[in-house]
């Protein structure tokens, strides 16, 4: 029984004491030699918890301490933590556009030279073109002195055979370009 409980019960047991003239009460000896007793066995063991929360209250004090410590340490890592992987995200984020930007650069002149080797590969295939028209244009200039008399000493030749003819000639002429192409490519 706490010691309060006991203080408690005192006082209720002299409040309904018997009350007597000019404001005493009567009370019984041995119930309040009881009350004492109570209280002497009660103090030791309040006294005796009070004694090591006492000497405990340094201890309690500095553990309390050292949690509050541990955990204002834990939240600044965490923040820290926090922080620096804001700051991967950011910089993760600013390579990412600098290589999308080196992309777009590289895929601009991949395109100009596409753009470029095309221009030249036409530009080429447009000088053998003419090469090939030019010697097929000598072909049926060198036919057409010759038509009057062909046509005299034998009939007409089938269209095939012109054809044929002037295949071979553009034949020949892209040969003679190529070898001239080659013989440029050489002195360069």
């Amino acid at each position: 029984m706490s010691i309060y409980r006991v203080i408690d019960k005192l006082e209720g047991y002299v409040r309904e004491g018997t009350w007597m003239p000019l404001g005493y009460r009567i009370l019984s000896e041995e119930k309040l030699v009881e009350f004492i007793e109570k209280m002497r066995s009660t103090l030791p063991e309040e006294v005796g918890r009070a004694k090591v929360i006492a000497t405990n209250k340094d201890r309690i004090v500095r553990d309390a301490q050292e949690k509050a410590q541990a955990i204002v340490t834990e939240a600044v890592a965490q923040k820290n933590e926090l922080v620096e992987q804001q700051d991967i995200v950011k910089a993760a984020r600013t390579t990412a556009d600098i290589v999308l930007r080196e992309a777009e650069a590289k895929a601009q002149r991949i395109r100009a030279g596409a753009d470029s080797y095309a221009q030249h590969v036409l530009a080429d295939l447009e000088s053998r073109l003419a090469l090939a028209l030019g010697s097929v244009r000598k072909g049926q200039d060198a036919l057409v002195p010759r038509a009057p008399q062909a046509a005299v000493a034998a009939p007409q030749a089938p269209v095939a055979e012109v054809a044929a003819r002037s295949k071979r000639a553009a034949f020949d002429a892209q040969d003679a370009g190529t070898v001239e192409l080659d013989a440029l490519e050489v002195h360069r």
